[in-house]
């Protein structure tokens, strides 16, 4: 018990001390990336203080598996160098049950890095963005135009050149309607279609149909005018990123996307990613286990290049998986999962060699 106290007492002012570097320099980062932004648009310094602390959340969920790798890293090493893990050793406490204390707090760790993100990153994630857009001016329209989209599990496609939110009207709008076999039952035409008491009222709507003398306009059946109620809202030039959004509106934003009839890959993996990136905690420090111990010299030095090199493989790795699925050549499970199953192999190899 001593030793696990021992050991949780030289690991967390490490872990602490590098989240609040890695923190700093992220925040940096962001700040100087804008800094001639809110200089030319004259952005008051207490907004661009608001718009860094909304950033601070975000920036400690990327961080904390970063300094959760160093510290594990430089505090064995560090352990190894002063010959204190060769009393350990030779008491018959091997390197994985010595260390098991830290893979639990990993594990706890990664469980509060999802609610984290969930309920606390998501929401000044989006208000830092926001933020930024409107002292920037960079406010986007909820116009859209060449807009097509399915409807009604197929039956109905709506394809319209534009749409003004403003007044929730779409303009030269072709609607089609198919049967529950997906057979063609009607095309229609309007000029332009108004969203007025929960549906939309078309301008002059005709209908195309075949005849003995070829596609001829008729009048539209009453009947036929009572099936688009599509909300405006599906019209809108609405793409959000799923990474701005907690689960639950990633979820329903992608079953938004299924029921349009539009390409869903890069945001399932991203939603996907939401589940899996948390254990990188886990990840970080198993691999740390098996990274320690690799010289007795330049502790300090050695351990933040392992660090780093480590997750820049991992990160690598993921935007690859990540881009592979966005363009569906692999499925947006195995894009968000698999660098996270290689690295936990990986880690496992390192730590079967490690010394002990």
């Amino acid at each position: 018990m001593k030793i696990i106290t021992y050991m949780l007492k030289s690991f967390f002012p490490i872990f602490l001390g590098a989240l609040l570097f890695f923190v700093l320099v992220l925040c940096l980062t962001d700040l100087f990336m804008n800094l001639w932004n809110y200089i030319s648009k004259g952005v008051a310094f207490k907004n661009v203080g608001l718009i860094i602390l909304y950033y601070i959340p975000k920036t400690i969920w990327y961080s904390i598996p970063i300094a959760m790798l160093f510290a594990t890293a430089y505090m064995l090493s560090d352990f190894y160098a002063r010959n204190e893990l060769l009393a350990i050793f030779a008491s018959g406490i091997s390197l994985f049950r010595f260390t098991i204390p830290l893979l639990l707090i990993a594990v706890c760790m990664s469980f509060v890095m999802f609610f984290f993100e969930d309920y606390v990153v998501v929401p000044t994630y989006t208000k830092k963005v926001h933020m930024q857009d409107s002292v920037l001016q960079k406010e986007k329209s909820l116009n859209n135009n060449r807009i097509v989209i399915m409807a009604d599990e197929g039956k109905i496609i709506y394809k319209a050149d534009f749409y003004d939110d403003a007044v929730k009207r779409l303009y030269s709008t072709y609607f089609i309607v198919r049967d529950n076999e997906k057979n063609l039952r009607a095309l229609l035409y309007a000029e332009n279609a108004s969203w007025i008491d929960g549906k939309w009222v078309l301008s002059n709507p005709v209908e195309y149909k075949n005849s003995t003398d070829g596609v001829v306009m008729v009048d539209v059946e009453e009947e036929l005018l009572d099936v688009f109620i599509e909300p405006p809202e599906t019209f809108r030039n609405n793409t959000i990123s799923v990474e701005e959004v907690n689960t639950r509106q990633a979820r329903e934003y992608i079953e938004h996307l299924e029921k349009a009839g539009l390409p869903s890959a890069e945001e399932k993996s991203v939603y996907y990613k939401k589940y899996s990136f948390p254990f990188v905690v886990f990840i970080v420090v198993f691999l740390a286990v098996g990274l320690s111990g690799k010289t007795r010299k330049n502790v300090l030095i050695v351990s933040l290049a392992l660090s780093i090199t480590a997750v820049v493989l991992f990160y690598v790795t993921q935007m690859v998986t990540m881009l592979m699925a966005k363009f569906q050549a692999i499925p947006p499970l195995f894009g968000a999962w698999f660098p996270v199953m290689l690295f936990i192999i990986i880690s496992s190899f390192l730590l079967k060699y490690a010394k002990t």
